[in-house]
């Protein structure tokens, strides 16, 4: 499983405009081989910002590298360049392999 996650620092002013950008936007992601879940994160509040984190599961790091090099991937981030004035500086993007994975246990 591979792990990819964009931060986002986003002045308060622009916390509703930024999630409403997010909440309305097609992702192309359900096309994608590989494709496990995505989250939006809301994360907290300091200084007059608040923390934000893209979330997305893959089933490997190599499903992830083909969305980013996918028509779909272009799609869903063809208006990203209009968007930078609602956060400050670049998404910050961290990318991370499991090495372990458990899960709830469901009841029979």
């Amino acid at each position: 499983m591979f792990i990819a996650m964009n931060r986002f620092t986003v002045p308060l002013e622009n916390a509703e405009a930024f999630e409403a950008l997010w909440l309305g936007r097609e992702s192309h992601l359900d096309q994608m081989q590989g494709f496990v879940e995505f989250h939006m994160l809301k994360g907290p509040e300091a200084e007059g910002m608040r923390l934000y984190a893209s979330h997305t599961v893959w089933a490997s790091e190599e499903h992830f590298l083909a969305w980013t090099r996918s028509d779909a991937f272009r799609a869903a981030h063809a208006r990203a360049g209009g968007t930078h004035k609602l956060h400050a500086g670049a998404p910050q993007f961290e990318g991370f392999t499991a090495i372990q994975h458990l899960g709830a246990k469901v009841a029979a």
